[in-house]
């Protein structure tokens, strides 16, 4: 098959076994590094990926899609407005709810809850708060039977199990002839569930709405109507359109509520993948090293092949075409390595964990313990990509030094 000339002469120089050992060394750490930067970018963004989904699933598993809430707080008439949201398309269910803050007390602990009020039989479909559970049912839940469910972390701290009884202080008092006094309800646990994250473990306790009614006080009204959506990424779309036909309610959704957290996590995973693509960035400066003295080891050649009439901008390419190939290789080594790593790193991590006799995430210091990953093809094109064009631009300058080569100078000693 014809090939072009420049590109016939650099593959036959990456091929040819150079005289200089030093530069083969410095050509093979090049490609070396090229082959970990890209294969560690592709691993580790595909494990934050899986970071990212695995929060996501577990806070949206307690947290709803879409909010709605009444301008002061409260909303009246909560079955008219889930009535009307459950008309939009993208809404699958709805579930009023009343949330407050109070204390939960048992023989002298007291530890602060959210303490929020809902209607198990919608509750369900709008959470999947109830496949978590570790003692009880969510069903236990029954209006006037003050029965409460606590997360694994407030239950520990409080020392109760189920069956057991706690006191709620609701943070507004009744006023008596004796003053103000703070309002008190016996309640009896009824469930403890374990969500596998602190901050809804350690402070989130439900109760019947009904029972959260009488405890605040709502005369009859609710905080708002929790929403669960047919796709989850559709909230900020679904949001703007309510807010325009409930104009008299507040619509609020994940990713407002959340955002300083999503935000965290973005900024954490650009600033991881700056990191990383210097590695790939050092490695592929390194063929500037490489290809200079590769130019000057091939001077006495490159003279010849001036005199034989190719020009600059041959001479230039040919040894565009050197790098660039040290490049591809350093690539496509690391993408396949990336590639099988992100896939198979759920496998991996286990395996080496026992193979040392540690874990590197415990259960009782992260909230995610093992090692989730979620490899986007669009990330992979993108390393590719980039490291392909750095690849490019660090010929450039020796590929440039070696097209000012003059034959006369260069032939003068030979």
């Amino acid at each position: 098959m014809i090939q072009p000339l420049e590109l016939f002469i650099g593959l036959r120089y990456t091929r040819a076994k150079r005289r200089n050992h030093f530069i083969s060394f410095i050509s093979a750490t090049s490609m070396l590094g090229i082959v970990l930067g890209v294969w560690a970018l592709i691993t580790v963004l595909s494990i934050m990926n899986g970071f990212e989904g695995e929060l996501r699933d577990r806070i949206l598993t307690v947290a709803s899609h879409v909010t709605v809430s009444g301008e002061d707080g409260w909303l009246n008439d909560w079955q008219r407005v889930a009535r009307q949201v459950e008309q939009h398309s993208q809404v699958t269910a709805s579930a009023p709810f009343i949330l407050g803050q109070g204390l939960v007390t048992n023989r002298g602990d007291v530890s602060g809850a959210l303490i929020r009020g809902v209607l198990p039989e919608r509750e369900k479909h709008v959470s999947a708060i109830y496949e978590h559970m570790e003692q009880g049912e969510f069903e236990t839940l029954e209006a006037g039977a003050f029965r409460i469910v606590l997360g694994d972390d407030l239950a520990r701290r409080l020392g109760v199990a189920m069956g057991d009884k706690v006191t709620v202080v609701a943070p507004r008092g009744q006023v008596t002839p004796a003053g103000m006094l703070p309002r008190l309800k016996r309640f009896t646990v009824g469930a403890v569930f374990n969500l596998k994250m602190y901050e809804y473990d350690s402070s989130l306790a439900l109760i019947h709405i009904d029972d959260a009614e009488t405890l605040f006080r709502s005369d009859g009204q609710v905080s708002g109507v929790r929403l669960k959506l047919d796709d989850v990424f559709e909230a900020p779309m679904v949001n703007r359109q309510l807010t325009e036909i409930l104009r008299f309610s507040v619509v609020r959704d994940w990713t407002q509520e959340h955002a300083n957290f999503f935000r965290a996590l973005q900024i954490e995973k650009r600033v991881m993948f700056i990191i990383l693509f210097l590695i790939v960035a050092v490695a592929a400066f390194n063929i500037v090293s490489t290809l200079v003295m590769v130019v000057t080891d091939k001077e006495s050649d490159i003279a010849i092949l001036r005199t034989l009439g190719l020009s600059p901008g041959s001479i230039m390419q040919v040894f565009i075409v050197q790098g660039t190939i040290i490049g591809i290789i350093g690539i496509l080594l690391g993408g396949v390595l990336g590639v099988i790593t992100a896939i198979n790193v759920e496998t991996l991590i286990p395996a080496i964990e026992n193979l040392l006799g540690t874990k590197f995430f415990p259960d009782e210091v992260y909230i995610i313990s093992d090692f989730p990953a979620e490899m986007h093809w669009s990330d992979v094109v993108k390393i590719t990509l980039a490291s392909f064009v750095m690849s490019i631009i660090a010929t450039i300058y020796p590929a440039w030094r070696a097209s000012r080569t003059q034959p006369a100078d260069a032939l003068r000693y030979e």
